[in-house]
């Protein structure tokens, strides 16, 4: 499956991020919108501010980025700086 990640994380490259979380933070809004994001196309590309990351202690971008997978039952496929991109299969 690591192939499919890599593939994944190419596609996504190349487009602007589809969820941008500002300094408000990880917010039940935010949340609601990637996972409607992800029902309509099964990959989403999210930025975090620094001002994100500031509002939330200052937490690793990386277990972040884990932590909202985990909360919306998707695949994190890449970390790269304060983007990170999400998968999960069409339900």
């Amino acid at each position: 499956m690591p192939g499919e990640d890599a593939r994944r994380a190419r596609m996504a490259h190349h487009s602007s991020p589809d969820v941008i979380i500002g300094k408000k933070g990880v917010t039940e809004e935010i949340l609601r919108e990637i996972d409607l994001r992800l029902k309509k196309k099964k990959i989403v590309k999210v930025k975090m501010l620094k001002t994100a990351i500031e509002a939330m202690g200052g937490a690793d971008r990386r277990i972040l980025a884990r932590e909202i997978a985990k909360a919306l039952n998707a695949k994190l496929v890449g970390v790269r700086g304060r983007t990170f991109v999400l998968y999960r299969e069409k339900d």
